[in-house]
């Protein structure tokens, strides 16, 4: 059984940085894509970064347009989410999810193809 566990969410000021965990458990995955999404009240959930392994080789990719960030532990199985200049529209749940297999890039947005989610991390940015 696989779970992903978030930590590091809470309440900041606009401005401001966090660092959102995510810890993969259960298994090692040779291969895979670990991805970061993000749900406000009333909204879709949105991709906002991911990184997907095949053997020795790996990549990522934001939506944020740098100003977040996001990287991997590959011998914790912990992916990290580095948010900075966080303004109020990040306030959301923000979500772990794992495919046990690497994505093609063009498909690392959409999170139908995830096969496990964490159980969320609430973000709040004040004003």
């Amino acid at each position: 059984q696989v779970h992903l566990v978030e930590s590091g969410g809470g309440l900041v000021q606009d401005g401001d940085s966090l660092r959102l965990s995510c810890a993969a458990s259960g298994r090692t995955f040779s291969s895979g894509t670990m991805g970061w999404f993000r749900q406000a009240p009333g909204k879709d959930r949105e991709f906002v970064a991911a990184c997907r392994w095949s053997g020795g080789n790996s990549d990522c990719r934001d939506s944020m347009r740098g100003r977040f960030v996001i990287s991997r532990d590959k011998a914790k199985n912990t992916v990290f989410l580095q948010m900075n200049s966080l303004k109020p529209e990040d306030t959301a749940v923000y979500y772990c999810a794992l495919r046990e297999s690497r994505l093609i890039l063009s498909s690392t947005w959409d999170a139908n193809h995830y096969d496990y989610w964490g159980q969320g991390t609430q973000v709040t940015v004040s004003s």
